[in-house]
Protein backbone atom coordinates (compact mmCIF):
# COMPACT_ATOMS: atom_id res chain seq x y z
CA UNK A 1 0.00 0.00 0.00
CA UNK A 2 1.48 3.25 -1.13
CA UNK A 3 1.41 6.49 1.09
CA UNK A 4 0.56 9.85 0.42
CA UNK A 5 2.80 11.70 -1.48
CA UNK A 6 4.14 15.32 -0.96
CA UNK A 7 3.02 17.86 -3.46
CA UNK A 8 6.89 18.41 -4.07
CA UNK A 9 6.98 14.40 -4.96
CA UNK A 10 4.44 15.02 -7.55
CA UNK A 11 6.00 17.74 -9.27
CA UNK A 12 9.22 15.61 -9.71
CA UNK A 13 7.14 12.84 -11.22
CA UNK A 14 5.77 15.82 -13.43
CA UNK A 15 9.29 16.68 -14.38
CA UNK A 16 10.39 12.66 -16.11
CA UNK A 17 7.30 13.10 -17.88
CA UNK A 18 8.52 15.24 -20.00
CA UNK A 19 11.22 12.76 -20.60
CA UNK A 20 9.64 10.80 -22.95
CA UNK A 21 9.17 7.25 -23.40
CA UNK A 22 12.66 6.65 -24.94
CA UNK A 23 14.70 8.52 -22.82
CA UNK A 24 17.07 6.97 -20.77
CA UNK A 25 16.16 8.71 -17.78
CA UNK A 26 18.13 11.50 -15.42
CA UNK A 27 20.13 11.12 -12.68
CA UNK A 28 19.12 13.27 -9.67
CA UNK A 29 21.58 15.43 -10.65
CA UNK A 30 19.54 16.32 -14.10
CA UNK A 31 16.39 16.45 -12.38
CA UNK A 32 17.59 18.82 -10.02
CA UNK A 33 18.28 21.25 -12.67
CA UNK A 34 15.30 20.84 -14.39
CA UNK A 35 13.40 21.71 -11.12
CA UNK A 36 15.86 24.86 -10.71
CA UNK A 37 15.20 25.57 -14.60
CA UNK A 38 11.04 25.23 -14.06
CA UNK A 39 9.81 24.73 -10.54
CA UNK A 40 10.96 27.74 -9.36
CA UNK A 41 9.25 30.19 -11.09
CA UNK A 42 6.17 29.34 -9.45
CA UNK A 43 7.06 26.42 -6.79
CA UNK A 44 9.92 26.08 -4.47
CA UNK A 45 12.51 24.44 -6.56
CA UNK A 46 13.53 21.66 -3.95
CA UNK A 47 17.11 21.04 -2.34
CA UNK A 48 19.59 18.60 -3.82
CA UNK A 49 19.08 16.71 -0.50
CA UNK A 50 14.89 16.54 -0.86
CA UNK A 51 15.44 15.49 -4.57
CA UNK A 52 17.21 12.29 -3.64
CA UNK A 53 14.58 11.53 -0.22
CA UNK A 54 11.82 12.08 -2.76
CA UNK A 55 13.37 10.18 -5.64
CA UNK A 56 14.14 7.43 -3.08
CA UNK A 57 10.63 7.40 -1.31
CA UNK A 58 9.17 7.20 -5.40
CA UNK A 59 11.42 3.91 -6.29
CA UNK A 60 10.48 2.48 -2.72
CA UNK A 61 7.12 3.09 -3.76
CA UNK A 62 7.71 1.73 -7.32
CA UNK A 63 6.54 5.27 -8.72
CA UNK A 64 10.05 5.79 -10.18
CA UNK A 65 12.72 2.72 -11.33
CA UNK A 66 16.35 3.53 -10.50
CA UNK A 67 18.89 1.95 -13.09
CA UNK A 68 22.62 1.92 -12.80
CA UNK A 69 25.24 2.69 -15.16
CA UNK A 70 28.84 1.92 -14.43
CA UNK A 71 31.58 3.92 -17.16
CA UNK A 72 34.90 2.71 -15.64
CA UNK A 73 34.70 2.67 -12.17
CA UNK A 74 31.72 5.45 -12.20
CA UNK A 75 28.29 4.55 -11.57
CA UNK A 76 25.40 7.16 -12.11
CA UNK A 77 22.13 6.19 -11.18
CA UNK A 78 19.18 7.13 -13.58
CA UNK A 79 15.28 7.54 -13.32
CA UNK A 80 12.68 7.19 -14.80
CA UNK A 81 8.87 7.44 -13.84
CA UNK A 82 6.95 3.78 -13.85
CA UNK A 83 3.54 3.35 -15.15
CA UNK A 84 2.09 3.38 -11.34
CA UNK A 85 4.28 6.78 -11.15
CA UNK A 86 2.89 8.03 -14.29
CA UNK A 87 -0.95 6.68 -13.16
CA UNK A 88 0.05 8.23 -9.36
CA UNK A 89 0.65 11.57 -10.86
CA UNK A 90 -2.32 11.34 -13.20
CA UNK A 91 -4.79 10.53 -10.24
CA UNK A 92 -3.19 13.68 -8.05
CA UNK A 93 -3.78 15.83 -10.92
CA UNK A 94 -7.44 15.01 -11.82
CA UNK A 95 -8.86 14.47 -8.18
CA UNK A 96 -6.75 16.41 -5.86
CA UNK A 97 -8.46 19.43 -4.80
CA UNK A 98 -6.27 22.83 -5.48
CA UNK A 99 -5.59 24.69 -2.44
CA UNK A 100 -5.30 28.09 -2.31
CA UNK A 101 -1.57 29.54 -2.30
CA UNK A 102 -0.05 30.55 0.76
CA UNK A 103 1.97 33.78 0.22
CA UNK A 104 5.14 33.79 2.14
CA UNK A 105 6.57 37.75 0.43
CA UNK A 106 9.58 38.47 2.37
CA UNK A 107 9.39 42.13 0.91
CA UNK A 108 5.53 42.49 1.78
CA UNK A 109 6.75 41.03 5.87
CA UNK A 110 9.15 44.08 6.20
CA UNK A 111 6.87 46.74 4.32
CA UNK A 112 4.33 45.77 7.32
CA UNK A 113 6.72 46.32 9.63
CA UNK A 114 7.89 49.10 7.59
CA UNK A 115 7.42 52.06 10.46
CA UNK A 116 10.29 50.66 11.97
CA UNK A 117 12.40 51.27 9.02
CA UNK A 118 13.64 54.44 7.47
CA UNK A 119 11.28 55.50 4.73
CA UNK A 120 14.36 55.61 2.48
CA UNK A 121 15.81 52.61 3.79
CA UNK A 122 11.87 51.10 2.91
CA UNK A 123 11.85 53.05 -0.89
CA UNK A 124 15.23 51.12 -1.56
CA UNK A 125 14.19 47.80 -0.50
CA UNK A 126 10.98 47.93 -2.78
CA UNK A 127 13.75 49.81 -5.72
CA UNK A 128 15.97 46.55 -5.10
CA UNK A 129 12.87 44.55 -5.08
CA UNK A 130 11.94 45.82 -8.51
CA UNK A 131 15.12 45.45 -10.06
CA UNK A 132 15.28 41.94 -8.76
CA UNK A 133 11.86 41.18 -10.51
CA UNK A 134 12.95 42.58 -14.21
CA UNK A 135 15.84 39.93 -14.08
CA UNK A 136 13.69 37.30 -13.04
CA UNK A 137 11.03 38.25 -15.36
CA UNK A 138 14.22 38.24 -18.09
CA UNK A 139 15.04 34.61 -17.16
CA UNK A 140 11.62 33.22 -17.28
CA UNK A 141 10.94 35.38 -20.64
CA UNK A 142 13.86 33.43 -21.80
CA UNK A 143 12.31 30.34 -20.89
CA UNK A 144 9.14 30.55 -22.43
CA UNK A 145 11.17 31.56 -25.81
CA UNK A 146 13.18 28.66 -25.61
CA UNK A 147 9.27 26.60 -25.07
CA UNK A 148 8.71 27.62 -28.64
CA UNK A 149 5.03 27.29 -29.80
CA UNK A 150 5.87 23.32 -29.79
CA UNK A 151 2.32 21.75 -28.77
CA UNK A 152 4.80 19.47 -26.70
CA UNK A 153 6.03 22.15 -24.29
CA UNK A 154 1.72 23.58 -24.92
CA UNK A 155 0.92 23.71 -21.10
CA UNK A 156 4.82 24.83 -20.03
CA UNK A 157 4.38 27.64 -22.41
CA UNK A 158 0.95 29.31 -20.75
CA UNK A 159 2.55 28.79 -17.06
CA UNK A 160 5.43 30.89 -18.33
CA UNK A 161 2.97 33.51 -19.81
CA UNK A 162 1.19 33.46 -16.54
CA UNK A 163 4.55 34.29 -14.74
CA UNK A 164 5.36 36.76 -17.09
CA UNK A 165 1.75 38.67 -16.24
CA UNK A 166 2.50 37.88 -12.57
CA UNK A 167 5.87 39.59 -12.54
CA UNK A 168 4.33 42.35 -14.62
CA UNK A 169 1.58 42.66 -11.93
CA UNK A 170 3.53 42.89 -9.13
CA UNK A 171 6.10 45.05 -10.94
CA UNK A 172 3.08 48.05 -11.23
CA UNK A 173 1.70 46.70 -7.45
CA UNK A 174 5.32 47.85 -5.74
CA UNK A 175 5.79 50.82 -8.39
CA UNK A 176 2.48 51.94 -7.25
CA UNK A 177 3.63 51.50 -3.40
CA UNK A 178 7.24 53.71 -4.36
CA UNK A 179 4.98 56.13 -5.46
CA UNK A 180 2.80 56.13 -2.11
CA UNK A 181 6.07 56.45 -0.12
CA UNK A 182 7.69 59.27 -2.23
CA UNK A 183 7.29 61.70 0.23
CA UNK A 184 7.47 60.13 3.54
CA UNK A 185 9.89 61.88 5.55
CA UNK A 186 13.05 60.74 6.87
CA UNK A 187 12.45 59.81 11.00
CA UNK A 188 14.63 61.39 13.10
CA UNK A 189 17.43 59.46 15.67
Amino acid sequence: MSQELSTTSYALLGLFVFEGPESAGMTGYELKQRADKTLRFYWVSPAMSQVYTELDRLVGQQMVMASDELSGKRRTRRYRITALGFESLQGWLNSSATDFPTLKHPVALKLLMGALMQPDRLRSMLKQYVDDLAVSRADLLAVRTGLGDLEAFRYPALVAEWGLDYYDAETEIVTALLEKLAGLPERPG
